[in-house]
């Protein structure tokens, strides 16, 4: 089979295109290039995939290629990154939202560009694969593509899919999602890979989040829930609800950022406890495991990747709404975040956060 597999320079990427040579499939590498060399940076760290290191990362990759003897290609797609990904990125918080341009990415540029490029350059491929943590099968009764967690549930990716599409799906193949991170690691020592110790890519960024938004200044009002004017910020983009650090605002015991009000320009400020929801409404929903849900439903759901589950009720509104109720009140729930729904293994589904109560 002829295979295409995205490459990073990493350690996953590059034991997912080993195996699948050493399995006897025509394997392929390819590589999108999104950094235009523009922009001013400070104090960046490596180990993001948006940054101007991407050079290093590529050469790197090509040099993987010729190791194990594969094709490399690298697709320009800075363009595209730009008017898509960093767009979505300054507008969410310039509205006072908390984006998550991994998940975007992932849906529009990564499975969706990346692949387009591949295939009018007359590349010719059966599958792409990538070294995500997550398994894809196909369900014979309701003939949809489903996607369900890693084994390794603590390396678990499948919340920065859940936007990818059926037809998408179908030509999508993840190997390391019947793995454990270990013992991926120990397949790359064992074949000799200098990438096998290292470091996580930790962000889509490592320098400041300013520098992309390049925007001037905007002072305004932290207030309390009821107005009450407890200091000044600078711009409401160097905040996000749940956040504590930063206020610069003295009181009794420490506050935290429990809403963003983009059209007064105010951040506001309260304890702890006012940083809890009970639930929030979900737009732009997208299905995979499972057909449009038409009533009430019980998931497990997450907020943010890293977090544990949590146990919630989900109520169609509309074709494109749902309101989701959780069984116990959480921390630092915001607009803007990506709500993405599972039952057992399976994740079925998700949509980004519009509204907390």
């Amino acid at each position: 089979m002829k295979i295409i597999v995205g490459l990073s320079g990493g350690v996953d990427s590059s034991v997912t295109a080993l195996l699948l040579k050493e399995a006897g499939h025509e394997v392929t590498g390819v590589t999108m290039s999104i950094w235009d060399g523009t922009m001013q940076t400070t104090g960046h760290k490596k180990s993001s995939c948006f940054g101007p290191d991407e050079k290093y990362g590529i050469e790197k990759t090509r040099l993987f290629c010729d190791e194990i003897g594969i094709p490399f290609h690298v697709f320009d797609c800075v363009k595209e990154y730009k008017e898509i990904i960093l767009a979505y990125f300054k507008n969410e918080y310039l509205m006072g939202r908390t984006p998550n341009p991994c998940i975007k990415c992932n849906q529009l540029i990564k499975f969706g560009v990346l692949v387009s490029a591949a295939r009018k350059s007359g590349l010719d491929f059966d599958l792409f694969s990538t070294g995500h943590y997550v398994r894809v099968e196909g369900d014979v009764r309701t003939r949809r593509i489903i996607l369900r967690k890693a084994i390794d549930e603590g390396k678990d990716q499948s919340y920065f899919l859940y936007r990818l599409t059926q037809d998408q799906l179908a030509g999508l193949f993840f190997p390391l999602g019947y793995y454990t991170k270990d013992y991926v690691r120990e397949i790359a020592k064992q074949k000799g890979l200098a990438m096998h110790d290292s470091e996580e890519s930790q962000d889509f960024y490592g320098g400041s989040y300013s520098e992309l938004l390049d925007v001037k200044e905007k002072t305004g009002n932290i207030v309390d829930k009821d107005g009450v004017v407890l200091g000044k910020h600078k711009g409401i983009w160097h905040y996000t609800r749940g956040q504590r650090r930063g206020l610069g605002v003295a009181a009794g015991k420490p506050l935290y950022v429990i809403d963003i009000n983009a059209e007064k320009n105010e951040i506001v400020a309260g304890y702890e406890e006012e940083s809890y929801s009970n639930g929030f409404f979900v737009k732009d929903l997208n299905w995979i495991s499972v057909e449009p849900p038409d009533k009430e439903l019980k998931v497990n759901t997450k907020v943010r990747s890293t977090q544990k589950e949590k146990q919630a009720v989900i109520f169609p509104c509309d074709a494109n709404r749902m309101k989701v109720v959780l069984g116990e009140p959480q921390k630092a729930v915001a607009p803007g975040q990506s709500a993405v729904f599972y039952i057992n293994d399976y994740m079925i589904g998700g949509g980004f956060i519009d509204e907390v109560f």
